[in-house]
């Protein structure tokens, strides 16, 4: 896509249907969060977003919205519209039948269905199409990471999170974990569970803390999947996750060397396993996000523990890390760190995130570092 230099209030028209799309956040996927502004005559006579998987895009919402005939109006979207027949007809037919003369784009759709092809059936339609460059369009990129990066991979976007002290120990000596962080940053964790696919841990937390790992907060529209990477297929069949299987799907990542009898015993009471190759732990992960993203997985919590976080480190598979830091100081030369691999030798070696932002939660700083934008 071409980009064009936006006016002020073409920009401010995509901010709001960035706004828009934003507010469908969890409640999309496997589709882009998406929103829609329709504007004639320097009036905006319809906004809409696609409000959740399966119900109308953000282009048809916004048209159905409208106030007056919007022929002869311009449509400002913060995503490519889609010109493929899926659960809904494509948004190109509803724009040319609605005599929209102009279309601003704030972001590419890169999934093979689409990639350029919807806009250029709009200009073979006659329609004015322009895209943006900048914080606009990066803004909207940003928005939907887990579908881009699917959409290109196949692979779930893995969002790591960790709480720690600040010497960055997320446990003691003796393993005490609860709570580090403090409430209202538990409730965050919570929310990002509401907000992803799936939610991941290690078999020695699950044994450890016996977690549901669902999402406990208000307004929780679906529970995300449970996952465990649990090599030799040895989770309890008396674990809060395996009973409550039925309820809320667990899914199970071993390697070809757990055992038939616990396998058979964990698929027969309804916990999806996952065999995977791969003659370490690192290349099993790299198998097990293509498994993962084949069910539909676009994105993923991962919430450790230490081990797990240090294999998917080392198969360099985060893209983004989550950390809250609390006002405490644990010490203790077998307190556990956020992260445990081998890491790099020297500084110059070690990954530099993209862009970090901090937000200050009650006593806890949150830090999120992106390390990828797909």
């Amino acid at each position: 896509m071409a980009p064009t230099t936006v006016t002020e209030r073409d920009a401010r028209h995509l901010e709001r249907a960035i706004e828009l799309a934003a507010t469908a956040r969890g409640l999309t996927s496997p589709n882009p969060m998406v929103g829609a502004v329709i504007v004639k005559a320097g009036r905006v006579i319809g906004e809409g977003l696609h409000a959740r998987a399966g119900e109308a895009h953000a282009e048809r919402a916004a048209l159905e919205a409208c106030a007056d005939d919007p022929a002869g109006s311009t449509l400002y979207v913060s995503l490519e519209p889609c010109c493929h027949q899926g659960r809904t007809p494509p948004c190109t037919d509803a724009i040319a039948d609605a005599g929209i003369a102009r279309v601003v784009v704030a972001s590419d759709d890169p999934s093979p269905k689409a990639a350029g092809r919807g806009l250029g059936i709009l200009r073979d339609e006659g329609i004015e199409v322009e895209t943006v460059e900048g914080q606009l369009a990066v803004a909207a990129r940003l928005l939907n990471q887990p579908f881009r990066k699917h959409a290109r991979t196949g692979r779930p976007l893995v969002i790591f999170k960790s709480a720690m002290s600040l010497d960055g120990k997320v446990a003691t000596r003796a393993g005490d974990s609860q709570w580090i962080s403090c409430e209202a940053s538990r409730a965050r964790t919570h929310r990002w569970r509401s907000e992803c696919d799936a939610v991941a841990v290690g078999i020695h937390t699950a044994l450890i803390d016996d977690p549901l790992l669902t999402a406990r907060v208000e307004g929780v529209a679906r529970q995300p999947r449970r996952v465990v990477f649990d090599s030799e297929a040895s989770l309890p069949l008396t674990s809060q996750l395996v009973r409550s299987a039925h309820e809320v799907p667990v899914m199970l990542v071993c390697s070809r060397a757990a055992k038939r009898t616990s396998t058979d015993g964990l698929r027969n009471a309804g916990v999806d396993v996952i065999v995977c190759t791969g003659q370490n732990e690192a290349a099993r992960v790299d198998c097990a996000l293509e498994e993962l993203g084949g069910r539909g997985v676009q994105s993923m919590l991962l919430e450790g523990g230490p081990h797990l976080a240090g294999i998917f480190l080392e198969a360099d598979e985060i893209d983004e890390a989550r950390m809250f830091i609390a006002p405490i100081v644990v010490g203790g030369r077998g307190a556990k760190g956020a992260i445990e691999a081998e890491g790099v030798e020297l500084i110059g070696q070690a990954p530099r995130a993209l862009a970090t932002d901090f937000e200050r939660i009650d006593d806890d700083l949150l830090i999120t570092a992106r390390l990828r934008e797909w």
